[in-house]
């Protein structure tokens, strides 16, 4: 049994990958060799090549990529190619990747670029073509060879791409092997290529179980989490527009970005509005029965989206379910009311299905992302809603996401399509999510630092030791070192016995000058007990209270800002409620 099972199809295959990785791996390290002395002008010269020649393809690798893979929208796909050969292209064409790339004057240092060697590239099925337009850009940028390892089911566009690619930059110079792609995928032949010894990093976009693989290979990795992203609208929202976004987010290429909107989160008060504007914009909301059913159909026992419903469009879902929606359906939105095992469409989706939960208010609302953001999204993406800076910037605060995006689709704000973010198709998820980075992968991220520093705070000379013939420095072994008199260290200077009274009155005083407290040590009285608790507190207000001699009364939802928070402390004006009392 075991000889037969050493010589099956899927054995021969396996090795044929096994092997192939290896030879990509040589190849790919004998032109990070050359790759690594080129100038700037010549890795220029061939990035500029490459962009330039697979930008007239974007359409036909984007029919290619759904043809074959059967997920997303072509013409989506088709702006997601266009993205990685032009606004990536674009953005890092400026970048020094070569040389020296920076002189800080202040602090006399020099930094060199160094590329970090031959990159792994793990490619997805659900975004294929961009992805390894983005990839190899960004390898090439750096100066770094890169393998490409295909996902199984997208090998021939995603083969497609690299083949256009790797001829633009031949033509232009790139030396042979520097990009390479493997033909004969497997899972043993990908691990061979990300455990190779030749490889100094990987790229790793796919599923956790590979990007976990990433991780345990023995080499750096950027690797991504899952999304299931949050979108809050919070009551100051322009709710039609809220609504629009988030189903050009969870519809654009049918929602397979890990970015897209997995949920929506809104407050109470502007509920009945929200629904409107769904409904009239193409959201379908189930009916309890109707979510049940589409439950049980789209998740899998391992708690993982239906693979034949991941990238189809919201009608085709319907239909595969036996249910019936109207002409223009955008996303099929469920509500529930809890995250979770017991709530199976709270997961990250993978198609035009929409989560709906209603809050009390922004706070609450908080607390739901938090939730969903756990099961499955940790350090991803969210975004808000809202015209209200002072929740915006709360949301930013205390949100276990590393990309808050604003009053636009989660979708596209996240990969720098419609905000100021670095544009990427790789977006790390930070500690939250188990990653390397937070940030949107770019060629900085496949480049060491070198950094020439020279002196800028000498060290003092060794004075002379006194009493010591002068023959025993001439006999001392020169080869030994010579210890140095450090600077000492400032020495902490001891309490001169002034009261904590005087020290009350001379901070008072100074205070005073400042107006920022009363000259006289009274206080004010404390409030009632009756008093309610500020809800916002800014510097304003603490000057307000200060001239009018009175307290404001902090409890633990009430909002300080720092610039107020420093203020009060200081001047005394804060009392706080319950428990928070010091």
């Amino acid at each position: 049994m075991a000889n037969l099972a050493a010589t099956s199809p899927q054995s021969d295959k396996d090795l044929a990958s096994i092997a192939e990785a290896r030879l990509l791996a040589r190849r790919a390290k004998a032109a990070q060799a050359l790759l690594a002395e080129f100038s700037q002008a010549q890795v220029d010269a061939i990035v500029d090549a490459m962009a330039a020649a697979v930008t007239p393809h974007a359409e036909a690798l984007a029919r290619l990529a759904v043809e074959e893979t059967g997920f997303g929208v072509v013409s989506d796909k088709i702006q997601k190619n266009l993205f990685g050969s032009k606004q990536v292209y674009e953005f890092i064409r400026p970048m020094k990747t070569v040389g020296v790339i920076n002189r800080i004057e202040d602090r006399k240092i020099i930094e060199i670029a160094e590329p970090f060697g031959v990159v792994a590239a793990i490619i997805p099925s659900t975004n294929p073509t961009s992805t390894a337009i983005y990839k190899i850009l960004i390898s090439i940028k750096s100066r770094c060879a890169v393998v490409m390892t295909p996902h199984p089911s997208a090998a021939r566009c995603i083969m497609r791409t690299a083949d256009i690619m790797y001829e633009a930059g031949r033509t232009a110079g790139l030396p042979d092997g520097a990009i390479g792609w493997m033909t004969t995928v497997t899972l043993e032949g990908t691990q061979e290529l990300m455990k190779a010894r030749e490889v100094s990093v990987i790229l790793a976009t796919g599923g956790m179980g590979l990007v976990r693989a990433a991780y345990s290979a023995g080499k750096p990795a950027y690797g991504v989490g899952p999304g299931n992203a949050p979108c809050y609208i919070e009551s100051s929202a322009d709710v039609r527009k809220a609504a629009n976004d988030i189903l050009i987010g969870k519809s654009f290429d049918n929602g397979v970005l890990c970015s897209a909107p997995n949920s929506v989160v809104v407050d109470q008060a502007i509920d009945a509005d929200a629904r409107r504007q769904f409904i009239d914009q193409g959201g379908y909301f189930l009916s309890a029965t109707e979510a049940d059913t589409l439950a049980k159909h789209l998740v899998t026992p391992q708690r993982l989206p239906n693979p034949a419903l991941v990238g189809k469009s919201a009608a085709y879902i319907a239909t595969q379910i036996g249910m019936t929606v109207p002409p223009g359906t955008r996303a099929l939105i469920a509500e529930l009311n809890g995250v979770g095992r017991d709530f199976p469409l709270s997961i990250e989706k993978l198609c035009p299905v929409l989560s709906y939960y209603v809050v009390k208010d922004w706070r609450e609302g908080c607390e739901r992302c938090k939730q969903i953001l756990r099961y499955g999204g940790m350090g991803h993406t969210m975004s808000i809603h809202s015209q209200n800076d002072a929740v915006i910037l709360e949301f930013g605060l205390h949100k276990p996401a590393y990309r808050i995006c604003v009053n636009t689709p989660s979708t596209l704000g996240a990969i720098g399509f419609t905000t100021g973010l670095e544009p990427a198709m790789t977006l790390g998820c930070g500690g939250f999510g188990g990653n390397i980075t937070s940030d949107n992968i770019s060629p900085k991220h496949l480049l060491n630092i070198k950094r020439v520093a020279y002196e800028i705070r000498p060290v003092p000379r060794v004075p002379e030791r006194p009493n010591v013939p002068k023959a025993s420095f001439e006999l001392a072994d020169p080869t030994l070192p010579v210890a140095v008199a450090l600077p000492k260290a400032p020495v902490k200077p001891q309490p001169d016995g002034i009261t904590a009274d005087s020290l009350t009155h001379r901070i008072d005083q100074f205070l005073s000058t400042r107006g920022l407290a009363p000259a006289s040590p009274a206080r004010p009285a404390a409030p009632a007990e009756s008093a309610q608790p500020e809800k916002f507190v800014c510097e304003e207000d603490v000057r307000l209270a200060v001239k009018d001699g009175r307290k404001l009364l902090i409890g633990e939802k009430t909002i300080v800002t720092p610039a107020a928070r420093d203020a009060g402390d200081a001047a005394k004006v804060f009392e706080y409620a319950g428990w928070l009392q010091p």
